[in-house]
């Protein structure tokens, strides 16, 4: 449920720190939430030079933005926890200094999202919504986890 989508200049991350970033950000939303990792979708955007800017300039070509869509009803403590250990270890992945990188992280009402031919659950809701699922589906699932 939650997407993730990566921004960076084009050639700024190789494939390698394209996964480790997949990879440990997919790995802090089950830790820090408890929520399966078959829910996390990270997609990368390449941004081609004078395509992306700040301050009405050129953005800095290290700069590195994060922003997650993800469904409402996580903790202050929770939001605040996954902020910073994507930006700390996407920083560490890149080799970028924490100040590159930004996360946004957005909540959306679950009754604003469907995943799957269904509308997303509540997180306490989760198994009982994957119950719920096609045989088919909830095999495809198991095998991304």
């Amino acid at each position: 449920m939650p997407i993730y989508v990566c921004t960076a200049a084009l050639g700024r991350l190789t494939p390698i720190q394209k996964t480790e970033i997949a990879q440990s950000i997919t790995a802090i939303y089950h830790e820090v939430t408890g929520s399966p990792r078959y829910m996390v979708q990270v997609i990368f955007h390449d941004v081609a030079p004078g395509n992306q800017y700040v301050a009405g300039r050129p953005a800095p070509a290290d700069q590195i933005l994060i922003r997650c869509d993800t469904r409402s009803g996580k903790t202050s403590k929770q939001r605040t926890q996954m902020v910073r250990r994507i930006m700390q270890d996407v920083g560490r992945a890149c080799g970028a200094t924490e100040e590159a990188v930004t996360v946004l992280l957005c909540e959306i009402p679950v009754a604003n999202i469907a995943e799957h031919g269904r509308v997303a659950p509540s997180p306490e809701e989760d198994d009982a919504w994957f119950s719920s699922l096609p045989d088919a589906t909830r095999e495809r699932l198991r095998r991304l986890a």
